[in-house]
């Protein structure tokens, strides 16, 4: 897809890797909505980046409708839609104080994978009424897993979970929409620099960067975010999953 002028809207876009996919979008002149629950954050991202903000749990199917169609109203219609809202909780199935709470679990599964799923619904459903672009394209969905689906470490049992659900909703999504020329992908990063990471401590990163085969560091959000600009280009990818690790395969703990 030729993405300059054409629409995109951004979940989790006022922080980490939605806020630099916005970013590198707006530079490459796609008109960018920023969703993000904080709406605060979205504000201030779209202050400094460019485009425009909206306050939206993304686990609320009306907020989500609500946001597409104010979207559609500044921007048109949306081309691209990247999922990036998504929560980290730790912990363990059994801890010290017995069985994990089961709204813990499923409050990250509510936000990692039906909001997920709810913004490619809605989003889907209006890319398959856009008239089509080269080869019959009309739009591409991007979601972002984790190599957690694959190596999830012990206390992970909720993140793995519901991004081990991403992993497997995007080939037969893709599958569906392909029909109609709207492609979905998934990116599954690995360690990144982003505010989930930041808040451990100094030591806690530099060891975390230190299992990371090549480069031996950290992923920059700028690199998630060219991924996206690429996915968005090449028409080829379509329900692919793509790891974004540095080769990284996670540890036990």
């Amino acid at each position: 897809m030729e993405i300059a002028g054409q629409a995109a809207i951004v979940s989790g876009g006022g922080s980490g890797l939605g806020r630099a996919t916005a970013e590198a979008l707006n530079a490459a002149g796609v008109k960018v909505a920023i969703l993000d629950v904080n709406e605060a954050s979205a504000a201030a991202a779209a202050r400094e980046i460019g485009g425009f903000a909206i306050g939206c749990d993304v686990t609320d199917a009306a907020a989500v409708e609500a946001a597409i169609a104010a979207a559609r109203q500044r921007h048109g219609p949306a081309r691209i839609a990247v999922n990036c809202a998504g929560v980290g909780t730790a912990g363990r199935i059994v801890g010290r104080d017995g069985p994990l709470p089961l709204d813990a679990f499923r409050r990250v599964v509510e936000v990692n994978l039906i909001g997920s799923f709810n913004l490619l619904r809605v989003a889907a459903a209006e890319m398959t009424t856009l008239d089509p672009l080269t080869d019959g394209e009309r739009g591409i969905i991007i979601s972002t897993a984790s190599v957690a689906a694959y190596e999830g470490q012990i206390g992970q049992a909720a993140y793995s979970a519901s991004k081990g659900g991403i992993v497997s909703l995007t080939l037969p999504a893709a599958r569906e929409l392909a029909r109609y020329g709207v492609r979905v992908v998934a990116i599954a990063p690995g360690l990144f620099e982003t505010p989930m990471l930041q808040g451990l401590p100094q030591n806690v990163q530099e060891s975390l960067a230190a299992s990371v085969p090549f480069p031996s560091r950290l992923g920059r959000p700028s690199e998630y975010a060219a991924l996206v600009l690429h996915l968005c280009q090449n028409r080829m990818i379509n329900g692919e999953v793509i790891r974004l690790d540095g080769a990284l395969r996670m540890a036990l703990r």
